[in-house]
């Protein structure tokens, strides 16, 4: 891996803070990032030297290229903050929905755009999606839709700031992460093919993966155990 540091946007917890731990524990230079200074600071500081923590909000684009002004140049960037939404037409919520895709589209490229200077010629990029893409839910219409975006953004980024590679990871439900953990979850268990559901390890292994193989670009990967098949 080329000289630079690993950026995680959503790093301080869950599978953000996993990758960060990853790449740490390599011993490359880490930026993780929270909607909250100082918890990202805590978060940083709890996983070691090296360490930077960072605080913007996605959803407020314009604060994004100030707040990275001081990383320096970027080998690795992930984008692997999530917000679960429920958000049904006879409910509607306009300020979430807005809230949402600005998150995800705009805060994701504005991300991009900010760093765009700092990306080395071998760097790469990594989006996270989800499963909603492809598989709606009542009230899933402002994720399903978002995630499909994701899936096409990483293409046109992929094709205007050339040879950094751009890919997606679209992640099932994942059984011990800590949004999912002592939740209800058999249903879903036994319509996975492999028979349980995906783990936060695998998530982050083939995370890696799409970032470290160099003939891989414009790719959405499901890790979903064949859930989708089902």
């Amino acid at each position: 891996m080329a000289q630079g540091s690993v950026v995680v946007v959503g790093g301080t917890r869950g599978i953000g803070g996993q990758i960060a731990r990853h790449y740490h524990d390599r011993g490359a230079a880490v930026v993780i990032t929270g909607r909250d200074p100082d918890t990202a600071s805590q978060a940083a500081s709890a996983m070691g030297p090296d360490v930077t923590g960072i605080g913007f909000d996605l959803s407020d684009p314009a604060s994004i290229a100030d707040a990275l002004s001081d990383v320096g140049p970027v080998s690795r960037l992930v984008l692997v903050a999530i917000e679960r939404d429920h958000n049904p037409l006879d409910d509607y919520t306009i300020e979430d929905a807005i809230r949402l895709t600005t998150m995800k589209l705009v805060g994701y490229t504005e991300t991009v755009r900010a760093l765009g200077d700092r990306l080395l010629p071998d760097a790469s990029v990594l989006l996270f999606g989800g499963l909603a893409k492809d598989r709606p839910y009542p009230g899933s219409t402002t994720v399903t839709t978002i995630n499909g975006g994701v899936s096409t953004l990483i293409r046109t980024l992929a094709l205007q700031l050339a040879p950094v590679r751009f890919n997606a990871i679209h992640p099932g439900i994942v059984g011990d992460s800590p949004y999912w953990e002592n939740k209800p979850l058999g249903a879903f268990v036994d319509r996975t093919p492999i028979g349980r559901l995906v783990t936060m390890e695998e998530v982050v292994g083939a995370t890696v993966f799409l970032l470290e193989n160099g003939g891989v670009n414009g790719v959405n990967l499901q890790v979903d155990g064949g859930w989708m098949m089902m």
